[in-house]
């Protein structure tokens, strides 16, 4: 009976124990449960208590264990930042060059003619052209040669005067006759009118000179402003991220026999400049330097110039004027070159070539450089990656391009375009 007794006890403690074991186990593994979270490999901001899908890429979520950090080797920390910052590759890597250097930089001129011999026509008189015999631009003209005539009330008025003159008081006859001469009439011509006793009604306007006239309201041939390509460095870089150069600004057109804009019947003032005479005898080449390549030339200094794509016809001259020009929004200088030799023509095109000594600042083949619109961006090595640095850079001549910004102990890329797919990609930190 005893045994009995002791026999229920233990087996009634068994069952206690044993139902709060499956209770704790119960809640050790809804515990468990409930610290289990659901993550995406590729963006762990997204949580979730399920398994499931990322709302963002649409990958499984897996599960995140809990208590345990992701903890980066700090051996390829450095690797893994953005690739706009910094790019890893097995390019090789080049040190610029230094030291005095001497480049011929080419530049592009035109020949025109010489503004100091030019002269200008204009009428005496007010009145109305009765006559025209001007039809185009640039028409050769001789001198005293027929350029117009001109019906002036004024002229009519002035000849009344001279009759009435002549026939009452011999003592005004003179200055009537110089007033007539002032309004443009021949000495011939007033003696005619005193003879005949006829009004002219025309004055005729004639040539002061040997040479070409232009109408003046044209614009005579000018040199254009220089390419970023010619300089390399004149701050005005392209936008495009395959070249360095700019588009080169359309080389001057040859001069054209355009009609004039003056016609028979037109009024006109007097003292209005209506022709440019330009006298072919003199003519002056023209070239435009970029900035930073002006800075280096002086007044009096040779160089070579031979027409474009005919370099055997290579020639000689001194600069004889330094001209500084601000033209469609460029800033360069005009450099001209006064020519004795007159087998050139006005509007052909020229090529010179002008050595410069260097002996400041870097340089660089210009494939190591990259142009991103008006910086210059070089990728400078940094243990295994390559880091984009913003340089200044000068003048560009053959395949070297000069970098004023002192990069003595940098190594960088020998191929910058190599290193970016596009302008946007590069992103500088300096």
């Amino acid at each position: 009976m005893r045994n009995s007794y002791i026999v229920s006890i233990f087996l009634g403690l068994s069952v206690v124990l044993a139902g709060l074991t499956s209770c704790k186990e119960k809640t050790a593994q809804k515990e468990h449960q409930a610290e289990q979270l659901y993550t995406c490999p590729m963006h762990p901001q997204i949580m979730r208590n399920k398994p499931g899908q990322c709302p963002i890429c649409g990958m499984d979520l897996v599960l995140k264990e809990a208590n345990k950090e992701l903890v980066m080797d700090s051996s390829i920390a450095r690797l893994t930042k953005p690739v706009n910052a910094q790019v890893i590759a097995t390019i090789p890597a080049i040190e610029a060059e230094t030291g005095t250097r001497i480049y011929a930089s080419e530049v592009n001129g035109v020949i025109t003619y010489d503004t100091r011999n030019q002269t200008s026509i204009s009428s005496r008189i007010s009145g109305r052209i009765e006559r025209l015999l001007i039809k185009y631009n640039y028409q050769p003209v001789r001198k005293g040669q027929l350029i117009m005539e001109v019906y002036s009330p004024d002229l009519a008025a002035a000849q009344r005067e001279l009759l009435y003159v002549a026939h009452n008081s011999n003592e005004l006859l003179a200055g009537a006759k110089q007033r007539l001469q002032l309004l443009g009439m021949q000495p011939a011509q007033i003696e005619q009118v005193l003879k005949t006793g006829n009004i002219l009604y025309r004055i005729p306007v004639y040539s002061n000179s040997d040479g070409y006239i232009l109408e003046k309201s044209a614009a005579a041939p000018v040199t254009s402003a220089p390419s970023a390509a010619a300089s390399g460095g004149d701050g005005m870089g392209g936008m495009s991220g395959g070249t360095s150069a700019t588009p080169a600004t359309p080389a001057p057109a040859a001069p054209e026999s355009t009609p004039v804009l003056l016609r028979e019947g037109q009024y006109v003032n007097a003292g209005q400049s209506l022709f440019t005479i330009y006298q072919a005898q003199a003519l002056v080449a023209e070239f435009a330097f970029p900035s930073q390549l002006a800075a280096r030339i002086r007044q009096g200094q040779k160089l070579l110039f031979f027409p474009t794509g005919n370099d055997n016809a290579m020639q000689s001259g001194s600069i004889g004027l330094i001209e500084p020009v601000f033209r469609n929004g460029v800033n360069f200088t005009l450099a001209r070159v006064y020519l004795a030799d007159n087998s050139f023509q006005v509007g052909q095109l020229l090529t010179a070539s002008v050595p410069v000594v260097y002996t400041e600042g870097w340089w660089l083949p210009k494939k190591a450089v990259w142009k991103l619109g008006n910086k210059s961006v070089v990728f400078r090595k940094e243990k295994d990656v390559y880091v984009s640095a913003e340089v200044n850079t000068g003048v560009e001549t053959g395949d070297m391009i000069q970098v004023n910004t002192n990069i003595s102990n940098w190594k960088v890329a020998s191929n910058a375009y190599y290193l970016v797919d596009s302008e946007s990609f590069i992103k500088t930190n300096n």
